[in-house]
């Protein structure tokens, strides 16, 4: 059987990570999304709500450009 979702059935590994982290830049979840437009990846703040809540996958491009807009590495991001 293929399982596609975390133990506590979430879409990504990710998302508590992102949200922790924009919290200690003191940004909103608009504001990150603002800022991941600006470098060019299309997202809106109902998409990081999403990411962060594990209601939503997240993909390897988007993975990149997250570590960029908050300043982290990629596997920053994973570290549990």
């Amino acid at each position: 059987m293929f399982i596609n979702k975390t133990s506590d059935n979430k879409n990504n590994i990710c998302g508590r990570k992102i949200s922790k982290f924009r919290k200690e830049l003191k940004l909103s979840q608009r504001a990150l999304a603002d800022e991941l437009q600006l470098i060019g990846l299309n997202v809106d703040k109902n998409a990081v709500q999403r990411m962060e809540s594990g209601q939503r996958f997240i993909t390897d491009i988007e993975l990149v450009y997250l570590s960029k807009a908050l300043g982290k590495s990629i596997s920053e991001l994973f570290e549990i």
